[in-house]
């Protein structure tokens, strides 16, 4: 698992079959990092926008948290993020990634 033509061939019927997929896809630690720092910049982002009430903030969201990933992705990984083939399962586990990490389950 792990390659770009695996997961051509990959079906998942559940975030729990997903998530050992995209941790395959997230091994290197510095992938993760940015993985991790665009997740914080995102939720930074949205509560910023929402604490203050200047909502025009919240289009940098995700230009954060895809940003930094796909730095990630296509500098260090070598590899297509995951969330082109599966777009709610890789949301879903990168906030679960970014709890792992926070909580000292996954290196950083």
């Amino acid at each position: 698992m792990g390659t770009e033509i695996e997961s051509k061939k990959l079906k998942f019927d559940s975030l729990k079959e997903f998530y050992p997929y995209y941790l395959g896809e997230h091994k290197n630690k510095l992938s993760r990092r940015l993985h991790f720092t665009g997740t914080l910049g995102f939720i930074c982002t949205i509560l910023f926008a929402i604490g203050t009430g200047i909502y025009s903030y919240l289009f940098l969201g995700p230009i954060l948290g895809y940003g930094f990933a796909w730095v990630g992705h296509y500098f260090f990984e070598k590899n297509k993020p995951a969330t082109f083939k599966f777009p709610l399962y890789s949301l879903a586990s990168d906030f679960i990634m970014f709890y792992e990490i926070l909580t000292g389950r996954i290196k950083f």
